[in-house]
């Protein structure tokens, strides 16, 4: 009996032992698999332009005191914008899938508008999207640095603003999709701005002025 037992527990070891291997190799061979698409593929990333920009409003207001006080009221920034974003894949077998993509607009790190979602998209081989988003703020805070900064620029004669995409992209490769990828998208646009002598406060205002840019976006994924 107790041979019996000892080659039915061995035979039992020997079994686990066999279906862990299958499987450990499965997992290796479609990670395998993966990893060869992936190489000969060489999936490469969106490239995007930022075409132009209109600019309906893009105002400083000046600084003050209030009648009960004598500290300053805080500068705001109103701004509407809209710009026209395209995005080329230069991949001739992989599509991309585009996933709650945010655009706004950013000032020397401080985002001045709110954001706003862009449609979900696929984009197929060496296909183009194009999107014209409205960007707006208004009587955003902008700290007393960068007010300053804000009126240095004026003297220059425009303002360097960035408009930047934030969201999800997925690559398809036939019926094959993959997870996930974040991506981030960063346009500066320099927009020229006029200001009132006497007045501390600056901006566009009145007809809409459009900007022609084609300009070139850093992009990362």
């Amino acid at each position: 009996m107790t041979k019996n037992c000892d080659y039915h527990e061995d035979e039992h070891r020997q079994l686990i032992r066999r279906i862990f291997a299958g499987i450990l190799s499965f997992i290796i061979l479609i990670l395998l698999i993966v990893f060869l698409v992936w190489i000969i593929l060489r999936p490469t990333k969106p490239r995007f332009i930022l075409q132009d920009a209109t600019v309906f409003a893009f105002n400083l207001s000046s600084t003050g005191e209030t009648p009960s006080s004598t500290m300053p009221t805080p500068n705001t920034l109103t701004l509407t914008i809209q710009v026209t974003l395209s995005s080329f894949n230069p991949n001739s077998k992989i599509g991309i899938y585009y996933h709650k993509l945010d655009a706004y607009a950013s000032y020397r790190g401080q985002q001045i508008s709110l954001a706003t979602e862009l449609p979900q998209t696929y984009q197929g081989h060496r296909d183009v999207a194009v999107w014209s988003p409205i960007l707006y703020g208004v009587a955003v805070p902008v700290s007393p640095y960068l007010s300053e900064i804000l009126r240095q620029d004026q003297t220059s004669g425009g303002v360097m603003v960035n408009i930047k995409v934030n969201g999800r992209v997925k690559w398809k490769v036939g019926t094959w999709v993959s997870g996930r990828y974040h991506i981030d998208v960063n346009c500066p646009a320099f927009i020229r701005v006029a200001g009132n002598k006497g007045d501390d406060g600056f901006g566009v205002s009145g007809p809409a002025v459009k900007f022609q840019f084609l300009q070139s976006c850093v992009v990362d994924v």
